[in-house]
């Protein structure tokens, strides 16, 4: 038979140390014990309509789901090394919210945590709002669906990630990134891509500076590009673009295809490059 706990407040250290099938409701995680881990090593548990505001309280959790609840900004690296979870109708803060968690679904949440994700594999992110400096650095097999996000250093070192029906307004992301899949989407930021091996977007808008640059195996299929100046330097491209490109530089290989290019750039290449630009109608 379930344990159930409810309407109590936690927040000595260990408060539920490896609490084990339990369901957990409208209990606060904080107080002047200021104690830590109050939840970790628990073993299929139940959490809803919970608020936290102390560190590490979801450790080593496996088997467990987080539903209506809150976790503020004192709630630091929240949810390390957990397995088998979902987080649904939830707002996660403090910097760190997940690490090295394999195998956890998030829907319906909002977040807001520097260094989001890191490590983890086997995650998805479903109808959420995401603001975080480094999202999901070094993590394999993530899947965003209708995601919000903000950040800056975005997908870093990922490796398997598929993105669809999302708005991503950041800075350098998928530098280093390996097999990643975008999909209907506004991609905003600078230096996008950079140094990254099978990258595709299809049916995506593509907004900023210097975009696509030292790329493997990059892939644009029916893609709009504003304001993207010097793109594809040194990358092996295949391009097929709708509309108007500010300026392409020194594609390494390749044929980008597009309805206009302000500026085609070759000068003083570093490798041979042999890519083309194509203005549709021409080829």
């Amino acid at each position: 038979m379930r344990q159930l706990i409810e309407k109590r407040r936690f927040d000595a250290e260990r408060a539920l140390y490896h609490l084990r099938q339990a369901d957990v409701s409208e209990c606060v995680f904080a107080g002047p014990a200021d104690g830590e881990s109050a939840l970790k090593e628990s073993r299929d548990i139940r959490l809803d309509r919970c608020s936290f505001s102390l560190r590490y309280p979801l450790w080593h959790v496996k088997g467990f789901t987080l539903s209506r609840s809150a976790m503020d900004e004192l709630t630091r690296a929240a949810i390390w090394y957990a397995e088998d979870g979902t987080i649904t109708d939830s707002a996660l803060g403090g910097v760190k919210a997940l690490r090295e968690c394999r195998r956890v679904a998030l829907g319906g949440c909002r977040i807001d945590s520097p260094e989001f994700g890191w490590k983890c594999e086997d995650v998805s992110l479903t109808g959420s709002e995401v603001t975080s400096e480094y999202l999901f650095l070094d993590s394999r097999r993530i899947r965003l669906d209708r995601v919000n996000m903000r950040g800056k250093y975005s997908f870093q070192y990922i490796e398997d990630l598929e993105i669809a029906d999302s708005v991503l307004d950041t800075k350098d992301a998928f530098w280093h990134s390996r097999n990643v899949t975008v999909r209907g989407s506004v991609v905003k930021g600078e230096y996008l891509g950079w140094f990254s091996d099978g990258l595709t977007l299809i049916d995506c808008k593509i907004i900023g500076t210097q975009p696509l640059c030292y790329c493997k195996n990059l892939k644009l299929v029916n893609c709009t590009m504003e304001d993207t100046d010097l793109a594809f330097e040194y990358s092996d491209v295949e391009a097929d673009v709708k509309g108007h490109i500010l300026s392409v530089k020194n594609p390494r290989s390749g044929v980008i295809t597009a309805d206009s290019v302000g500026e085609i750039v070759r000068d003083d290449p570093v490798m041979e490059c042999t890519g083309q630009v194509v203005l549709r109608g021409e080829r």
